[in-house]
């Protein structure tokens, strides 16, 4: 079982903190114009931890900052601590990006109006060869790569393992930092010094631990549902095979009554 940080030990490639971090709307603003090197006049969050999901039963996208600048470009940040060792993270900003997409028009937009929209994946490990420290992506033609299809949509991979000098000395600091680097860097110093004064806030620490909580009972209920499918799955084995039902009780800990539904669900009885 994984063993979650204390309020305490927790740092910026932790996404509970840097979504607090990025709350902070300067040093959100800053920080996507350092990495994309661009001028923003302001920033507006679209929603805090903002959730697309348009079925019930459909897996949702939990955005960790989402926001708009005044030209309607929309940013999603993320910190991904886990690495990944086949295309799945590629397929995660493919995912995000049609759950933005979409959300988008069910605003009212039609295709021709959708946003300019950065995703930006921010890594602590290594990506792709391994070489760069920033991958970015857009949609180019294989016969004549200059052509962009010029759809708007932008995906930005920053890795703090990088070895090669390909992205500007702050951004540089800011990736070192989360390394765990310390810097003299006037940006870092500011995240630095906004998570000193967060971790101090008591009301901050209580509600992580709350978080923490409700996290811990979601896997519990989580791991509950996962054991009864389990044994229900088993149950339904050993009805094919005509066992009695006292004895699918025995190995199942499952009531009669549950047993002679999965028996009429599947049409065994």
């Amino acid at each position: 079982m994984t063993t979650r940080k204390t309020w305490e030990e927790l740092d910026i490639t932790d996404d509970y903190l840097f979504k607090l971090i990025m709350n902070h709307k300067h040093i959100c603003k800053r920080m996507i114009e350092k990495i994309l090197r661009i001028k923003i006049r302001d920033l507006r969050y679209i929603e805090e931890e903002k959730t697309l999901k348009y079925q019930y039963d459909s897996k949702g996208v939990r955005l960790d900052v989402y926001v708009e600048d005044d030209q309607n470009t929309v940013y999603d940040i993320e910190m991904q601590v886990r690495k990944s060792y086949d295309d799945s993270l590629a397929k995660r900003t493919r995912y995000y990006q049609a759950m933005i997409d979409l959300d988008l028009l069910q605003e009212g937009a039609s295709y021709k109006q959708l946003n300019p929209s950065f995703i930006i994946f921010l890594c602590p490990f290594p990506l792709f060869d391994g070489l760069r420290h920033i991958y970015t992506f857009r949609s180019l033609c294989l016969q004549d790569p200059e052509l962009d299809l010029n759809d708007g949509a932008t995906r930005i991979f920053l890795s703090s393992k990088g070895t090669m000098d390909d992205v500007a000395p702050d951004v540089a600091n800011f990736l070192s930092y989360m390394n765990g680097t310390p810097s003299n860097d006037e940006f870092v110093q500011e995240i630095a010094a906004t998570i000193q004064q967060l971790k101090m806030n008591e009301e901050e620490r209580m509600n992580y631990m709350t978080f923490e909580m409700k996290l811990n009972e979601e896997r519990e209920e989580g791991r509950e549902e996962g054991r009864i499918k389990g044994f229900e799955e088993i149950a339904i084995k050993m009805l094919h095979n005509k066992t009695p039902i006292l004895e699918i009780q025995k190995l199942t800990d499952l009531p009669e009554s549950r047993i002679l539904e999965l028996a009429k669900e599947n049409n065994l009885i």
